[in-house]
């Protein structure tokens, strides 16, 4: 008993650290406890995930498919507090206009956004809508593109989650929130716990091709990786979520090539 309110508790922080979701009750913090957190970050990706689908159901249901994609996007927006968007923004901002490590750490840090972060979000955002539409229009059911909304947010932040396994943390772990998660990286199990959610959203859309899709985000972050690692030495805590953004519409990205050619 005491192991499965020690995992919900887990599953709380990590809901807590990437969400605005309210948590009915109180649960401890330490770092250990968000260390250990680590493993239901997909999870939180399958829960946010359905909350947008279910919107963009809604939403088309009411209105059309269009506007359903723009109140799903705010309503993803609002759920997080633009957690990833912000990283993405100072990774546009940072590896933009810095040179070299220092500069470019440096940047990260300053919480102003410039302008490749704004070029940078509205290319994005443009990116996922048309992404989606074209999703929308590929002939398939309604359901199976649902599906690929829940698929895509889960894929998307395993994937940036592996980054902690892969990859060297380069930031003062000293000052920083992901301090806990940088220093200590969980064993395969924890990886595993979160690779089920990612089975649990591919049920959803038993199509064996949308491994091409997933092949396909994790080639994403394989370059997002080598650059980083290039240029700062490792990943911070904005570039994982700059990874989770461009990874998630890598996806769709797939999505559309496999059930428009394959």
């Amino acid at each position: 008993m005491k192991a499965i309110k020690n995992e919900l508790i887990y599953f709380a922080t990590a809901l807590m650290f990437f969400t605005r979701i309210p948590v009915p009750f109180t649960i401890p913090y330490s770092g250990e406890i968000m260390n250990k957190s680590q493993k239901y970050f997909a999870w939180v990706g399958l829960v946010i995930g359905l909350i947008n689908a279910v919107v963009l159901y809604l939403s088309t249901m009411l209105f059309n498919l269009e506007i359903g994609i723009v109140l799903m996007m705010i309503s993803s927006v609002l759920l997080t507090g633009a957690f990833h968007e912000d990283g993405f923004t100072d990774m546009c901002d940072s590896f933009g206009g810095g040179y070299g490590k220092e500069k470019i750490l440096t940047i990260m840090k300053d919480s102003r956004v410039g302008a490749y972060g704004t070029i940078g979000i509205i290319l994005l955002f443009a990116l996922k809508f048309y992404s989606i539409k074209a999703l929308g229009s590929t002939g398939v059911d309604a359901i199976r593109v649902l599906g690929i909304i829940v698929l895509s947010h889960t894929v998307s932040r395993f994937i940036s989650g592996t980054m902690i396994y892969t990859h060297q943390y380069v930031t003062d772990i000293d000052a920083s929130k992901s301090k806990p998660l940088a220093n200590k990286p969980l064993d395969g199990m924890a990886l595993l716990v979160g690779f089920v959610s990612v089975l649990i959203a591919f049920t959803l859309i038993p199509d064996w091709r949308l491994i091409f899709a997933f092949a396909l985000a994790y080639a994403g972050k394989m370059y997002m990786g080598w650059y980083f690692k290039k240029h700062i030495g490792g990943y911070t805590g904005d570039c994982l979520g700059s990874v989770q953004q461009v990874c998630e519409v890598l996806f769709y990205l797939g999505t559309i090539i496999i059930w428009k050619f394959m």
